[in-house]
């Protein structure tokens, strides 16, 4: 059965976001991952660098995510466009399933493939205009 979490967007604030969320909710942090983490971070300007590429927040069963968005990368931030579905299948061939089947007709983002952090991922709007995310994780 797939899993199902809100990912949601901010305009450089997330890390104060979620630090918020933690003192409400409590736990600690499942993944904090900043741009200056990722393969392409030494190209970003020097105030993009620290932001959150990926954060994630344990909340019962389900994990609260987000990311900052970079007007530096291209990135806007809209009403509407704040939040994501993120959906995680339970095989590569289920989450590949699940890609293609949400993403018929729509607008893909970046297509589902295997990406830099290990995981199989993918984003897109659907036909109806909802954000989503796929991601596969391997276990090993």
């Amino acid at each position: 059965m797939a899993t199902i979490n809100p990912y949601l967007n901010f305009l450089g604030n997330t890390e104060e976001a979620f630090n918020f969320y933690k003192s409400v909710f409590g736990g600690e942090f499942a993944m904090v991952m900043r741009f200056s983490d990722t393969e392409y971070g030494a190209t970003l300007p020097e105030e993009d660098r620290n932001k959150i590429m990926h954060i994630a927040l344990p909340i019962g069963g389900n994990m609260l995510m987000a990311t900052d968005c970079l007007t530096s990368m291209g990135q806007n931030l809209n009403f509407g466009n704040n939040f994501s579905i993120s959906v995680h299948g339970d095989s590569l061939e289920h989450a590949e399933n699940l890609f293609n089947n949400l993403s018929a007709d729509g607008n893909i983002i970046m297509p589902f493939k295997k990406e830099f952090w290990g995981d199989y991922f993918g984003n897109f709007f659907d036909k109806f205009g909802v954000q989503w995310m796929v991601n596969y994780r391997e276990m090993q």
